[in-house]
């Protein structure tokens, strides 16, 4: 996989230094603006649901994945420096893996896991992909890990993620393996549509002379972004404990 040579914050040019800030000042944001949950009106269809639901918890599934901002960040980062098709392929499938696995297991096994603490390791999971495109672990650290197990690792929890989602509700036994099977169709659907979007865009990007330059800023304010996930979420955490 290729990778952007780790800069010193010296080199950082302008735009990565408005990236920044715009990061720090987006911290004194309403946190209403990244609380990651269900609508209303979502909520009471699923709370009311009775029998096979499929069409609906597919499009509910669909929904929660195109405005699951956590899952996207980590899923650009993913797939930043991949330019074959194929390697998309293989990272995005391993990811679907892992988070269809715990999402179905998370929910019909009723596993019940800290949504805060949870959301706080996807958080992380942005950290952890805009430094690997950084290449800061073999230059901090002198080794590269394994991209692809950790892309299936965060994706299994990303799939606890949505999976306590989900538990917040009752849901009703009368159709649940079913609808919670088109759930994770819609997420990947979802998934999908949202992909082919950030794709199409970042295939533009990457033709630009810009890009070499603009990355370095891009991953750095992804890291930012990953570090405001988790702290929201540790201060969820220890608030309510």
């Amino acid at each position: 996989m290729r990778f952007l040579p780790l800069l010193r914050f010296s080199g950082v040019d302008r735009c990565a230094r408005r990236l920044l800030l715009f990061a720090v000042a987006c911290l004194f944001v309403s946190p209403l603006l990244f609380a990651h949950g269900v609508e209303e009106g979502d909520a009471m269809f699923i709370e009311q649901a009775s029998g096979a639901q499929l069409l609906p918890f597919i499009y509910l599934g669909a929904k929660h994945m195109v405005t699951g901002y956590d899952h996207l960040l980590f899923l650009a980062g993913v797939i930043f420096f991949l330019y074959r098709m194929k390697d998309v392929g293989i990272y995005v499938t391993l990811f679907a893996v892992g988070h269809s696995v715990t999402l179905l297991y998370g929910v019909l096994s009723e596993t019940n896991v800290n949504a805060y603490m949870v959301d706080a390791i996807i958080g992380f999971s942005v950290v952890y992909k805009a430094m690997d495109n950084l290449g800061a672990f073999r230059r901090w650290f002198g080794f590269q890990p394994n991209t692809k197990a950790a892309v299936l690792i965060f994706g299994f929890f990303h799939g606890f993620g949505l999976a306590t989602k989900l538990q917040d509700f009752t849901l009703s036994d009368d159709g649940l393996v079913a609808n919670i099977l088109a759930f994770n169709v819609g997420v990947e659907i979802g998934q999908l549509m949202a992909l082919s979007v950030i794709l199409i865009a970042m295939n533009f990007w990457r033709r630009s002379d810009v890009f070499p330059r603009q990355s370095l800023a891009a991953n750095v304010l992804l890291m930012s972004a990953g570090f405001m996930l988790m702290g929201y979420q540790l201060t969820g955490l220890y608030t309510v404990s």
